[in-house]
């Protein structure tokens, strides 16, 4: 047998290369045989079925050498993917075989190498070889939706084939191997209302006019199977939920085609009467409704709107109805699309029509006067009982109950007027004044006897008209300023009047002098026949000095009917005045003022006058804050810091002196000081009198006999104290300085160095010497 160069077989002998033959000579130039190294034939893949579960293993193909000679000196080996796990090698006889299940869908091809070695010495024989196993598909995966459940929309009423979505579904065997990849789509769930296209996947409608309100929403499940739909192919399904979307297909309807509704007519224009709602099968906007009122007799007392949440036509009262008066209406009302789809516009009209009969109904009123309000005239000072107006109110109702009228105390608070009960007659109860109030503005209330007791008011209201009771009087002060030098003739003054009656265009006032006056020498007037009159001066000479102010009675007359006159004095002062007639200073403290003295000195003076009073103030309570206070302190005498001593004080024991404070006043020490303004009653002696010898040894009665003198003085407390030491103190190391008792007492000093310092010291010499040198001074003394 032909030997091959690492040839592999698979199931059957493999074919022998007749180009490679182990040793193959060929003649060269000279006759040289040249030798070509021999190559062995590779495959480049074998085939392994995937999933394959026998009981042995697989044989994948042989590996055999045209060197081996089959005494086993050759090792075959096998390197690369699943060498030695998934595929294995006899060393010996060089067959390969998959010893696991393979699975296309995890690795579809796995890459060998093959090489033959020397059993003893692993040194290869021939070149390493690659190779492919591939794993050859079958069918062994069903097709899947990746993406399901789907969920798709399509209009209502859509033609037969509209294109609703596509589904996909995916298979992991190979499809470029036999039909194990490919798919054919059906419908398992959905007849009659949709089908699928079997290659695309395209989910289309089947059925015309499917309509939303019928039925929105349709399950759908969608077949996939592969082997191109044959038997024993493998499948998978998934679910699509179709819902229909509206579309504007439906009119709106009004559920009835009459609706009974009714209002009393006590309401008021904007009240609710009642409501109404058409229906509508579509959503959205295309089941929106407008309405509006088309015809009727109540089209002008009623108005309509839209609840925007309930989307309900809504009845209003526009105006006031009236039972008396009509007692039903009729209104007709249209609701319609205001969002049409052209598409479906002869399926139209998108309206409906409907009537609303609104019945009025009776309420118990307030009465109704028959004007809204009443003017009336009455002349002031009219006697009580004149008859002002009447008022008239009547009910509406029915019943046509009688009013009984009043007026409101509030209206008229000083109860000027007066009104009939029963006929709204209005009367005076006293005269009236029209200078004090020439409108009065009352209200009259009617109530309805009988039935609820309602009422109603109505203003009214009352002009006093004028009648001439009033005279007339100067219109402005009445007192006039004059020159003394004033000549004859001259005008000193312009007058006029005023009434408080009420003024007409016609009316003037006439002025003349009083008739007691009418013929002085002074002064005269003359009626300027437009309602004023001048003053002029008659004589000259006039001297403020002989006589400085004139009573001018003056007649004041009015055109009034019936007319009236009154007397009214115009004073006359007479002042001096300078060269230009400028008045310079009258008779009467109001007018004398200083010469060149403005306001702004007047208010200068004044203001240093307080500046002033105000410093006296402050003057005065200083020096009050500064008054010496009634109780005396001790800090106060400075005579208590001496201290008399008629002693030797002691060492360091002195520190054990009295309190001086005490001995000064003991008083003080329990809360109590003595006044300075209080006096004594009684005399008692002076605190030096009586007191005990320097010399007294027993302090202690020196001590009291102090206190008790102190206590005896109610003036002040002592201005002295004094401490008295009649015993030289203990501890001193500095010894005593004291000469008192050094007489009694032995001296160990020597003074006889006094006797040597001159005649200046014979004096001290003899008084610190000897006794009997002493004794003799004094006898000296004595003579001397």
């Amino acid at each position: 047998m032909p030997s091959c160069s690492l040839g592999f077989c698979f199931n059957k002998p493999q074919p022998i290369d007749h180009l490679n033959p182990l040793h193959r000579q060929r003649t060269g130039k000279e006759g040289q045989v040249l030798h070509r190294s021999k190559r062995g034939w590779v495959w480049n893949q074998f085939f392994v079925i995937e999933e394959y579960t026998g009981p042995d293993p697989v044989l994948v193909g042989r590996l055999h050498s045209d060197v081996d000679s089959g005494n086993g000196n050759i090792k075959y080996i096998l390197s690369g993917e699943g060498a030695g796990t998934i595929f294995v090698i006899d060393d010996k006889t060089g067959n390969i075989h998959a010893t696991k299940k393979l699975d296309r869908e995890e690795q579809a091809q796995y890459t060998l190498t093959a090489q033959a070695v020397a059993r003893d010495t692993n040194k290869p024989l021939e070149p390493p070889s690659e190779f492919i196993v591939k794993v050859q598909d079958i069918n062994d995966n069903p097709p899947e939706f990746l993406h399901g459940p789907y969920y798709a929309r399509v209009p209502e009423m859509s033609n037969v084939g509209t294109s609703v979505m596509q589904v996909t579904a995916t298979d992991a065997d190979d499809p470029t191997y036999g039909n194990s990849a490919r798919l054919v789509y059906s419908i398992l769930q959905g007849q009659p209302y949709f089908s699928v296209e079997p290659q695309t996947g395209i989910i289309r409608t089947a059925l015309p006019n499917m309509d939303r309100e019928a039925r929105q929403e349709y399950d759908v499940v969608i077949q996939a199977k592969d082997m191109g739909g044959h038997m024993g192919g493998l499948s998978g399904t998934t679910e699509v939920k179709i819902t229909l979307t509206d579309v504007n297909d439906n009119p709106p309807k009004f559920p009835q085609s009459v609706y009974p509704m009714s209002v009393s007519e006590d309401r008021v224009p904007g009240e609710e009467v009642g409501r109404l709602k058409a229906k509508d099968l579509d959503l959205g906007d295309n089941g929106l409704v407008n309405y509006r009122l088309v015809d009727g007799d109540g089209i002008n007392m009623f108005e309509l709107s839209t609840d925007s949440e309930t989307r309900e036509a809504v009845v209003k009262l526009k105006k006031p109805v009236d039972f008396e008066t009509k007692r039903s209406y009729t209104l007709k009302v249209e609701g319609s699309n205001p969002h049409i789809d052209p598409q479906f516009m002869a399926w139209g009209p998108y309206k409906d029509e409907a009537t609303i009969k609104v019945t009025v109904e009776d309420a118990d009123e307030p009465p109704v006067f028959v004007a809204p309000n009443y003017t009336f005239e009455v002349e002031e000072n009219a006697p009580q009982g004149t008859i002002v107006g009447r008022v008239h109110a009547k009910d509406t109702d029915i019943t046509n109950n009688p009013v009984r009228y009043m007026i409101p105390r509030y209206t008229d608070v000083e109860q000027f007027f007066s009104v009939n009960a029963e006929d709204g007659l209005i009367t005076t109860n006293r005269p009236l004044d029209r200078e004090a109030q020439a409108w009065h503005n009352i209200s009259v209330s009617a109530t309805e006897i009988g039935g609820h007791h309602q009422d109603t008011k109505v203003r009214v209201n009352i002009k006093v008209k004028d009648v001439n009771d009033n005279a007339p009087e100067f219109a402005a002060n009445n007192e006039i300023l004059m020159c003394e030098s004033a000549a004859p003739g001259k005008v000193i003054e312009t007058v006029s009047a005023v009434d408080k009656d009420e003024m007409a265009h016609r009316q003037h006032f006439t002025f003349s002098l009083a008739p007691e006056v009418a013929h002085n020498h002074n002064f005269s007037l003359r009626d300027n026949r437009d309602s004023t009159a001048s003053i002029f001066v008659v004589r000259k000479g006039l001297n403020r000095q002989t006589q400085d102010v004139y009573h001018l009675p003056i007649e004041i007359n009015d055109n009034g009917f019936p007319a009236l006159s009154s007397t009214n004095t115009l004073t006359i002062r007479v002042c001096s005045c300078d060269s230009k007639d400028v008045i310079q200073s009258c008779n009467v403290l109001p007018y004398v003022l200083p010469a060149g003295l403005s306001t702004g000195a007047l208010i200068a003076i004044l203001a240093c006058i307080v500046i002033l009073l105000a410093i006296v103030v402050l003057f005065v309570a200083l020096r009050r804050q500064k008054k010496e206070p009634l109780i005396l302190f001790e800090e106060e005498d400075i005579r208590e810091n001496i201290i008399t001593y008629d002693d030797e004080g002691g060492g360091e024991e002195d520190t054990e002196a009295f309190d001086i404070a005490t001995l000064q006043n003991p008083d003080g020490a329990n809360g109590f000081l003595p006044r300075k303004d209080i006096k004594p009653e009684l005399q008692f002696p002076r605190p030096g009198m009586g007191r005990p010898a320097a010399n007294s040894v027993d302090v202690d009665d020196f001590i009291k006999t102090r206190i008790a003198e102190a206590d005896s003085d109610p003036t002040a407390p002592p201005y002295d104290s004094i401490q008295i030491y009649g015993y030289e103190g203990r501890g001193s190391l500095a010894g005593s300085l004291s000469s008192l008792e050094s007489v009694t007492t032995e001296s160990d000093l020597d003074y006889d160095y006094l006797q040597s310092w001159g005649p200046r010291f014979k004096r001290l010499a003899d008084l610190y010497g000897t006794k009997d040198c002493c004794v003799n001074d004094g006898d000296d003394d004595e003579d001397s």
